[in-house]
Protein backbone atom coordinates (compact mmCIF):
# COMPACT_ATOMS: atom_id res chain seq x y z
CA UNK A 1 0.00 0.00 0.00
CA UNK A 2 1.56 3.10 -1.01
CA UNK A 3 0.71 6.07 1.87
CA UNK A 4 0.03 10.13 0.03
CA UNK A 5 3.12 12.42 2.12
CA UNK A 6 1.25 14.64 3.48
CA UNK A 7 0.59 18.39 1.90
CA UNK A 8 2.97 21.00 2.97
CA UNK A 9 1.13 24.11 4.45
CA UNK A 10 2.04 26.36 1.92
CA UNK A 11 1.54 24.62 -0.87
CA UNK A 12 -1.21 25.86 -3.24
CA UNK A 13 -2.79 22.34 -3.16
CA UNK A 14 -3.17 22.64 0.83
CA UNK A 15 -4.13 26.48 0.59
CA UNK A 16 -6.76 26.15 -2.42
CA UNK A 17 -10.37 25.40 -0.27
CA UNK A 18 -9.39 28.33 1.73
CA UNK A 19 -9.38 30.67 -1.61
CA UNK A 20 -12.49 28.74 -3.02
CA UNK A 21 -14.48 29.43 0.13
CA UNK A 22 -13.74 33.62 -0.14
CA UNK A 23 -14.45 33.68 -3.37
CA UNK A 24 -17.68 31.97 -2.90
CA UNK A 25 -18.28 34.25 0.10
CA UNK A 26 -17.41 37.67 -2.32
CA UNK A 27 -19.78 35.93 -5.08
CA UNK A 28 -22.71 35.63 -2.40
CA UNK A 29 -22.18 39.24 -1.73
CA UNK A 30 -21.70 40.67 -5.58
CA UNK A 31 -24.91 38.43 -6.29
CA UNK A 32 -26.77 40.05 -3.73
CA UNK A 33 -25.99 43.42 -4.66
CA UNK A 34 -26.83 42.90 -8.48
CA UNK A 35 -29.96 41.08 -7.78
CA UNK A 36 -29.19 37.79 -9.35
CA UNK A 37 -28.99 34.25 -7.89
CA UNK A 38 -26.36 32.30 -10.43
CA UNK A 39 -23.19 33.84 -11.52
CA UNK A 40 -21.94 32.42 -14.83
CA UNK A 41 -18.68 32.77 -16.21
CA UNK A 42 -17.62 31.83 -20.10
CA UNK A 43 -13.89 30.73 -20.13
CA UNK A 44 -13.84 32.09 -23.50
CA UNK A 45 -13.29 31.65 -27.28
CA UNK A 46 -11.18 31.20 -30.06
CA UNK A 47 -11.10 34.11 -32.27
CA UNK A 48 -10.52 33.89 -35.94
CA UNK A 49 -8.61 36.89 -37.56
CA UNK A 50 -10.05 38.27 -40.17
CA UNK A 51 -10.08 37.18 -43.56
CA UNK A 52 -8.28 34.10 -42.91
CA UNK A 53 -8.27 30.88 -41.26
CA UNK A 54 -6.15 30.93 -38.09
CA UNK A 55 -7.17 32.20 -34.69
CA UNK A 56 -5.89 34.67 -32.57
CA UNK A 57 -3.63 32.95 -29.36
CA UNK A 58 -6.56 32.26 -26.63
CA UNK A 59 -6.54 34.00 -23.55
CA UNK A 60 -8.83 32.82 -20.58
CA UNK A 61 -11.34 35.24 -18.94
CA UNK A 62 -9.71 36.61 -15.95
CA UNK A 63 -12.44 35.73 -14.55
CA UNK A 64 -13.24 32.23 -14.92
CA UNK A 65 -9.05 31.53 -13.80
CA UNK A 66 -9.83 33.26 -10.84
CA UNK A 67 -11.73 30.49 -9.41
CA UNK A 68 -9.32 26.94 -10.99
CA UNK A 69 -5.99 27.03 -12.45
CA UNK A 70 -7.51 25.64 -16.20
CA UNK A 71 -5.93 28.54 -18.47
CA UNK A 72 -6.65 26.15 -21.85
CA UNK A 73 -9.52 25.54 -21.95
CA UNK A 74 -11.78 26.96 -24.99
CA UNK A 75 -15.29 26.95 -24.39
CA UNK A 76 -16.32 25.89 -21.15
CA UNK A 77 -18.06 27.59 -18.27
CA UNK A 78 -18.52 28.30 -14.54
CA UNK A 79 -21.76 27.93 -12.40
CA UNK A 80 -21.29 29.46 -9.12
CA UNK A 81 -24.98 29.56 -6.87
CA UNK A 82 -24.05 30.54 -3.60
CA UNK A 83 -24.86 27.08 -1.11
CA UNK A 84 -24.48 24.73 -4.00
CA UNK A 85 -21.04 23.27 -5.27
CA UNK A 86 -19.53 25.39 -7.94
CA UNK A 87 -20.16 23.75 -11.32
CA UNK A 88 -17.67 23.53 -13.83
CA UNK A 89 -19.02 22.65 -17.59
CA UNK A 90 -15.56 21.59 -19.48
CA UNK A 91 -15.61 21.44 -23.24
CA UNK A 92 -13.15 18.60 -24.87
CA UNK A 93 -14.75 18.31 -28.71
CA UNK A 94 -14.08 15.56 -30.59
CA UNK A 95 -11.34 16.63 -32.77
CA UNK A 96 -7.86 15.08 -34.63
CA UNK A 97 -7.31 18.40 -35.96
CA UNK A 98 -6.19 19.88 -32.78
CA UNK A 99 -5.20 18.57 -29.36
CA UNK A 100 -8.37 18.46 -27.13
CA UNK A 101 -7.73 20.02 -23.27
CA UNK A 102 -6.94 16.89 -21.25
CA UNK A 103 -9.78 16.31 -18.35
CA UNK A 104 -8.25 17.82 -15.74
CA UNK A 105 -7.45 15.97 -12.66
CA UNK A 106 -5.41 18.41 -10.19
CA UNK A 107 -6.03 19.06 -6.76
CA UNK A 108 -8.66 21.32 -7.44
CA UNK A 109 -11.13 19.22 -9.10
CA UNK A 110 -12.74 17.43 -6.31
CA UNK A 111 -14.17 20.95 -5.27
CA UNK A 112 -16.32 20.87 -8.57
CA UNK A 113 -18.94 19.32 -10.35
CA UNK A 114 -17.87 18.57 -13.57
CA UNK A 115 -19.72 17.60 -16.62
CA UNK A 116 -17.99 17.42 -20.19
CA UNK A 117 -19.46 18.35 -23.32
CA UNK A 118 -18.49 17.75 -26.89
CA UNK A 119 -19.77 20.88 -28.27
CA UNK A 120 -19.90 24.50 -27.26
CA UNK A 121 -23.63 24.20 -27.92
CA UNK A 122 -24.46 21.39 -25.41
CA UNK A 123 -23.58 24.18 -22.54
CA UNK A 124 -26.94 26.09 -23.30
CA UNK A 125 -28.93 22.99 -21.17
CA UNK A 126 -26.60 23.30 -18.73
CA UNK A 127 -26.43 26.76 -17.39
CA UNK A 128 -29.30 28.22 -15.36
CA UNK A 129 -32.26 30.33 -16.07
CA UNK A 130 -30.44 33.14 -17.88
CA UNK A 131 -33.11 35.83 -16.60
CA UNK A 132 -31.06 35.45 -12.69
CA UNK A 133 -27.93 34.90 -13.76
CA UNK A 134 -25.19 37.80 -13.65
CA UNK A 135 -22.74 36.73 -17.17
CA UNK A 136 -18.74 37.68 -16.82
CA UNK A 137 -17.07 37.70 -20.11
CA UNK A 138 -16.39 39.17 -23.34
CA UNK A 139 -19.12 39.81 -26.09
CA UNK A 140 -17.64 36.93 -28.42
CA UNK A 141 -18.54 34.32 -25.76
CA UNK A 142 -22.18 34.64 -25.59
CA UNK A 143 -24.16 31.47 -26.31
CA UNK A 144 -27.90 31.86 -27.78
CA UNK A 145 -29.04 34.17 -25.16
CA UNK A 146 -26.12 33.70 -22.85
CA UNK A 147 -24.71 36.95 -23.94
CA UNK A 148 -22.03 38.57 -20.77
CA UNK A 149 -24.30 41.43 -18.99
CA UNK A 150 -21.51 42.00 -16.89
CA UNK A 151 -23.32 43.88 -14.70
CA UNK A 152 -21.78 46.61 -12.93
CA UNK A 153 -22.60 45.95 -8.98
CA UNK A 154 -21.45 42.87 -9.35
CA UNK A 155 -17.98 43.69 -11.37
CA UNK A 156 -17.43 46.72 -9.18
CA UNK A 157 -17.73 44.50 -6.15
CA UNK A 158 -15.98 41.61 -7.46
CA UNK A 159 -13.10 43.56 -9.09
CA UNK A 160 -12.75 45.65 -6.50
CA UNK A 161 -11.83 42.90 -3.75
CA UNK A 162 -9.56 41.13 -6.18
CA UNK A 163 -6.59 43.38 -5.10
CA UNK A 164 -6.88 41.34 -1.86
CA UNK A 165 -4.99 38.25 -2.64
CA UNK A 166 -5.62 34.75 -0.64
CA UNK A 167 -2.49 33.12 0.27
CA UNK A 168 -3.18 30.68 -2.04
CA UNK A 169 -3.08 33.36 -4.55
CA UNK A 170 0.38 34.52 -2.81
CA UNK A 171 1.88 30.90 -3.40
CA UNK A 172 0.93 30.84 -7.06
CA UNK A 173 2.71 34.68 -7.53
CA UNK A 174 5.35 33.22 -5.62
CA UNK A 175 5.84 30.61 -7.71
CA UNK A 176 5.64 32.60 -11.16
CA UNK A 177 8.60 34.97 -9.49
CA UNK A 178 10.21 31.55 -9.34
CA UNK A 179 9.98 30.87 -12.88
CA UNK A 180 10.88 34.11 -13.90
CA UNK A 181 13.91 34.91 -11.78
CA UNK A 182 15.20 31.79 -13.57
CA UNK A 183 14.37 33.58 -16.87
CA UNK A 184 16.31 36.64 -16.10
CA UNK A 185 19.43 34.81 -14.93
CA UNK A 186 19.84 32.91 -18.01
CA UNK A 187 18.76 36.05 -20.25
CA UNK A 188 21.59 37.95 -18.27
CA UNK A 189 24.01 35.05 -19.25
CA UNK A 190 23.38 35.47 -22.39
CA UNK A 191 23.53 39.40 -22.63
CA UNK A 192 26.94 39.07 -21.04
CA UNK A 193 28.07 35.94 -23.61
CA UNK A 194 26.74 38.46 -26.80
CA UNK A 195 23.60 37.50 -27.52
CA UNK A 196 20.87 39.67 -29.89
CA UNK A 197 17.95 41.03 -28.04
CA UNK A 198 16.20 37.94 -30.11
CA UNK A 199 18.87 35.49 -28.95
CA UNK A 200 18.10 36.64 -25.03
CA UNK A 201 14.61 36.27 -25.95
CA UNK A 202 15.03 33.04 -26.99
CA UNK A 203 17.12 31.99 -23.88
CA UNK A 204 14.28 33.50 -21.83
CA UNK A 205 11.70 31.47 -22.89
CA UNK A 206 13.78 28.54 -22.91
CA UNK A 207 14.68 28.86 -19.57
CA UNK A 208 10.89 29.73 -18.17
CA UNK A 209 9.54 26.97 -20.19
CA UNK A 210 7.13 29.36 -21.97
CA UNK A 211 6.53 30.47 -25.55
CA UNK A 212 5.46 33.79 -26.16
CA UNK A 213 1.62 33.18 -26.00
CA UNK A 214 2.34 31.61 -22.50
CA UNK A 215 3.80 34.65 -21.29
CA UNK A 216 1.76 36.72 -18.96
CA UNK A 217 2.76 39.67 -21.90
CA UNK A 218 5.61 40.07 -24.62
CA UNK A 219 9.07 40.42 -23.10
CA UNK A 220 10.98 43.62 -23.40
CA UNK A 221 14.55 43.15 -23.96
CA UNK A 222 16.12 46.52 -24.72
CA UNK A 223 19.71 46.66 -25.61
CA UNK A 224 21.60 49.73 -25.75
CA UNK A 225 19.54 52.93 -26.26
CA UNK A 226 16.78 50.45 -27.22
CA UNK A 227 15.59 50.88 -23.30
CA UNK A 228 14.82 54.43 -23.93
CA UNK A 229 11.78 53.31 -25.39
CA UNK A 230 9.40 52.16 -22.17
CA UNK A 231 7.85 49.11 -24.28
CA UNK A 232 10.48 48.22 -26.84
CA UNK A 233 9.15 44.80 -28.74
CA UNK A 234 10.99 44.59 -31.52
CA UNK A 235 13.81 42.56 -30.56
CA UNK A 236 16.92 42.81 -33.26
CA UNK A 237 18.49 40.03 -34.56
CA UNK A 238 22.14 40.99 -34.46
CA UNK A 239 23.54 42.33 -31.24
CA UNK A 240 24.38 46.02 -31.45
CA UNK A 241 28.42 46.90 -31.33
CA UNK A 242 29.56 48.00 -28.51
CA UNK A 243 27.07 46.11 -26.54
CA UNK A 244 26.70 48.53 -23.79
CA UNK A 245 23.45 47.64 -21.62
CA UNK A 246 20.36 45.62 -21.22
CA UNK A 247 16.79 47.01 -19.77
CA UNK A 248 15.48 42.99 -19.62
CA UNK A 249 11.01 43.06 -18.47
CA UNK A 250 9.87 40.08 -18.33
CA UNK A 251 7.41 37.71 -16.56
CA UNK A 252 6.46 34.18 -16.03
CA UNK A 253 2.92 32.99 -15.79
CA UNK A 254 1.58 29.90 -13.01
CA UNK A 255 -1.27 28.36 -12.99
CA UNK A 256 -3.29 31.93 -14.34
CA UNK A 257 -1.14 33.93 -12.08
CA UNK A 258 1.55 36.26 -13.13
CA UNK A 259 4.72 37.66 -12.51
CA UNK A 260 6.11 41.30 -13.59
CA UNK A 261 10.27 41.53 -13.16
CA UNK A 262 12.76 44.05 -14.30
CA UNK A 263 16.40 44.43 -13.99
CA UNK A 264 19.12 46.88 -16.10
CA UNK A 265 23.00 46.03 -16.60
CA UNK A 266 25.55 47.10 -17.87
CA UNK A 267 28.53 45.40 -19.76
CA UNK A 268 30.85 47.20 -18.00
CA UNK A 269 31.91 48.32 -14.55
CA UNK A 270 31.48 52.17 -15.50
CA UNK A 271 29.42 55.02 -14.84
CA UNK A 272 26.01 53.64 -15.66
CA UNK A 273 26.83 50.51 -13.83
CA UNK A 274 26.88 53.53 -10.85
CA UNK A 275 23.64 54.68 -11.71
CA UNK A 276 21.97 51.34 -12.11
CA UNK A 277 23.20 50.74 -8.19
CA UNK A 278 22.07 54.09 -6.94
CA UNK A 279 18.31 53.19 -9.20
CA UNK A 280 18.22 50.00 -7.43
CA UNK A 281 18.53 51.54 -3.91
CA UNK A 282 16.16 53.80 -4.32
CA UNK A 283 14.18 51.02 -5.40
CA UNK A 284 14.14 48.98 -2.62
CA UNK A 285 13.71 51.95 -0.05
CA UNK A 286 10.27 52.47 -1.98
CA UNK A 287 9.74 48.60 -2.05
CA UNK A 288 9.81 49.37 2.10
CA UNK A 289 6.90 51.57 2.15
CA UNK A 290 4.10 48.65 0.80
CA UNK A 291 2.89 48.80 4.46
CA UNK A 292 -0.82 48.36 5.26
CA UNK A 293 -2.30 52.46 5.26
CA UNK A 294 0.18 53.78 2.97
CA UNK A 295 -1.57 55.73 -0.17
CA UNK A 296 0.32 54.44 -3.17
CA UNK A 297 0.42 57.70 -4.87
CA UNK A 298 2.61 58.87 -2.40
CA UNK A 299 5.07 55.59 -3.25
CA UNK A 300 5.04 57.51 -6.63
CA UNK A 301 5.65 61.11 -5.35
CA UNK A 302 8.35 59.74 -2.88
CA UNK A 303 9.94 57.91 -6.07
CA UNK A 304 10.13 61.45 -7.94
CA UNK A 305 11.97 62.89 -4.92
CA UNK A 306 14.39 60.21 -4.61
CA UNK A 307 15.19 59.79 -8.40
CA UNK A 308 15.97 63.53 -8.48
CA UNK A 309 18.29 62.45 -6.02
CA UNK A 310 20.15 60.37 -7.84
CA UNK A 311 19.58 62.68 -11.17
CA UNK A 312 21.76 65.24 -9.22
CA UNK A 313 24.06 62.76 -7.74
CA UNK A 314 25.05 61.76 -11.34
CA UNK A 315 25.67 65.18 -12.47
CA UNK A 316 22.58 64.87 -14.68
CA UNK A 317 20.96 67.81 -13.54
CA UNK A 318 21.91 71.07 -11.68
CA UNK A 319 19.43 72.04 -9.65
CA UNK A 320 18.18 70.41 -5.99
CA UNK A 321 15.73 67.06 -5.86
CA UNK A 322 12.79 69.43 -4.56
CA UNK A 323 13.12 72.06 -7.55
CA UNK A 324 13.89 69.38 -10.04
CA UNK A 325 10.77 67.89 -8.59
CA UNK A 326 8.49 70.86 -8.43
CA UNK A 327 9.41 71.79 -11.98
CA UNK A 328 8.42 68.85 -13.77
CA UNK A 329 12.32 67.94 -14.31
CA UNK A 330 11.77 64.77 -12.75
CA UNK A 331 9.05 63.69 -15.30
CA UNK A 332 11.04 64.08 -18.04
CA UNK A 333 13.80 61.50 -16.75
CA UNK A 334 10.88 59.30 -14.85
CA UNK A 335 7.80 59.67 -17.43
CA UNK A 336 5.54 56.79 -15.54
CA UNK A 337 3.92 55.39 -12.95
CA UNK A 338 5.58 53.72 -9.91
CA UNK A 339 3.62 50.22 -10.79
CA UNK A 340 0.68 48.97 -10.81
CA UNK A 341 -1.61 45.87 -8.91
CA UNK A 342 -0.51 42.56 -10.22
CA UNK A 343 -2.37 38.82 -9.71
CA UNK A 344 -4.73 36.97 -12.53
CA UNK A 345 -4.22 40.22 -15.07
CA UNK A 346 -0.17 41.90 -15.23
CA UNK A 347 -1.83 45.14 -14.80
CA UNK A 348 -4.65 43.89 -12.16
CA UNK A 349 -8.04 45.50 -12.36
CA UNK A 350 -10.07 48.22 -10.03
CA UNK A 351 -6.49 50.19 -9.45
CA UNK A 352 -8.71 53.28 -9.23
CA UNK A 353 -11.73 52.33 -7.21
CA UNK A 354 -12.88 53.86 -4.14
CA UNK A 355 -15.07 51.40 -2.74
CA UNK A 356 -16.80 48.07 -3.90
CA UNK A 357 -19.08 50.03 -4.89
CA UNK A 358 -17.85 51.98 -7.45
CA UNK A 359 -16.19 55.49 -7.52
CA UNK A 360 -12.86 56.93 -8.46
CA UNK A 361 -9.81 58.36 -6.53
CA UNK A 362 -8.17 60.46 -8.87
CA UNK A 363 -4.02 60.31 -9.97
CA UNK A 364 -1.82 63.37 -8.48
CA UNK A 365 -1.93 66.30 -10.67
CA UNK A 366 0.67 66.22 -13.13
CA UNK A 367 1.31 62.82 -13.16
CA UNK A 368 -1.26 60.69 -15.34
CA UNK A 369 0.68 57.30 -15.76
CA UNK A 370 -0.11 56.29 -12.66
CA UNK A 371 -1.85 52.86 -12.94
CA UNK A 372 -2.84 52.80 -9.03
CA UNK A 373 -4.21 55.22 -6.55
CA UNK A 374 -5.33 53.07 -3.92
CA UNK A 375 -4.00 53.13 -0.08
CA UNK A 376 -2.65 49.86 0.57
CA UNK A 377 -3.86 47.19 2.69
CA UNK A 378 -3.07 43.49 3.53
CA UNK A 379 -3.62 41.48 0.96
CA UNK A 380 -2.11 43.70 -2.10
CA UNK A 381 -0.06 42.74 -4.07
CA UNK A 382 1.85 45.80 -6.22
CA UNK A 383 4.82 46.27 -8.43
CA UNK A 384 7.44 48.93 -8.01
CA UNK A 385 9.59 49.80 -11.13
CA UNK A 386 11.36 53.19 -10.33
CA UNK A 387 13.36 54.20 -13.66
CA UNK A 388 15.48 56.96 -15.28
CA UNK A 389 15.55 57.01 -18.98
CA UNK A 390 17.41 59.17 -21.91
CA UNK A 391 14.18 60.04 -23.91
CA UNK A 392 14.67 62.34 -26.76
CA UNK A 393 11.65 63.40 -27.28
CA UNK A 394 10.70 63.93 -23.75
CA UNK A 395 14.15 66.31 -22.92
CA UNK A 396 13.75 68.27 -26.21
CA UNK A 397 10.35 69.38 -24.14
CA UNK A 398 12.39 70.14 -21.07
CA UNK A 399 14.13 72.79 -23.45
CA UNK A 400 11.06 74.21 -24.92
CA UNK A 401 10.25 74.87 -21.61
CA UNK A 402 12.91 76.79 -20.71
CA UNK A 403 14.16 74.46 -18.49
CA UNK A 404 17.36 72.95 -20.10
CA UNK A 405 19.18 75.38 -17.64
CA UNK A 406 19.04 72.94 -15.26
CA UNK A 407 20.52 70.20 -16.93
CA UNK A 408 24.05 68.93 -18.25
CA UNK A 409 23.58 68.17 -21.70
CA UNK A 410 27.26 67.00 -21.92
CA UNK A 411 26.79 64.90 -19.17
CA UNK A 412 23.34 63.29 -20.74
CA UNK A 413 25.17 63.03 -24.03
CA UNK A 414 27.47 60.29 -22.20
CA UNK A 415 24.18 58.46 -20.88
CA UNK A 416 21.92 58.35 -24.04
CA UNK A 417 23.80 55.68 -25.15
CA UNK A 418 23.02 53.29 -22.76
CA UNK A 419 19.25 54.12 -23.17
CA UNK A 420 17.73 53.77 -19.74
CA UNK A 421 17.19 51.85 -16.42
CA UNK A 422 14.05 50.31 -14.64
CA UNK A 423 14.14 48.04 -11.35
CA UNK A 424 10.94 46.52 -10.64
CA UNK A 425 9.91 44.18 -8.00
CA UNK A 426 6.63 42.08 -7.12
CA UNK A 427 5.82 42.90 -3.83
CA UNK A 428 3.36 41.93 -0.85
CA UNK A 429 1.67 44.04 1.45
CA UNK A 430 0.77 42.29 5.00
CA UNK A 431 0.02 43.61 8.47
CA UNK A 432 3.81 43.81 9.25
CA UNK A 433 6.75 43.98 6.76
CA UNK A 434 6.50 43.64 3.18
CA UNK A 435 7.53 40.33 1.31
CA UNK A 436 9.08 41.09 -1.47
CA UNK A 437 8.78 38.03 -4.15
CA UNK A 438 11.17 38.69 -6.75
CA UNK A 439 14.36 39.17 -4.47
CA UNK A 440 12.82 36.34 -2.22
CA UNK A 441 12.95 34.26 -5.86
CA UNK A 442 16.51 35.71 -6.41
CA UNK A 443 17.99 34.98 -3.12
CA UNK A 444 16.55 31.68 -3.86
CA UNK A 445 18.27 31.42 -6.97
Amino acid sequence: MTISAPLSPHTPAALYPAHLSVLQERAAEALRRGGFDHLVIPSGTLHYQAFDDRDYPYAVNPQFKAWLPLTQAPGSWLVITPGKRPALIFLQPHDYWHAVPAMPRDYWVEHFDITVIRTPEEAARLLPPVFRCAILGEPQSALGSYVPNNPEPVLQYLDYHRAFKTPYEVAMLRQASRIGVRAHRAAERAFRAGASEFGIHLAYCQAAGQDANDLPYGNIIALNEHAAVLHYTLRDRLPPKPLRSILIDAGASFGGYASDITRTYSAQEDDFAAMIRAVDAVQLRLCDQVRAGTDYRQIHLDAHLLLAGVLHESGLITVAPEEAVARGISSAFFPHGIGHGIGLQVHDVAGFAASDAGGTIAKPEGHPYLRLTRTLAPGMVVTIEPGIYFIDMLLDELQAKGLGDAVDWERVAAFKPYGGIRIEDDVVCTEDAPINLTREAFAEA
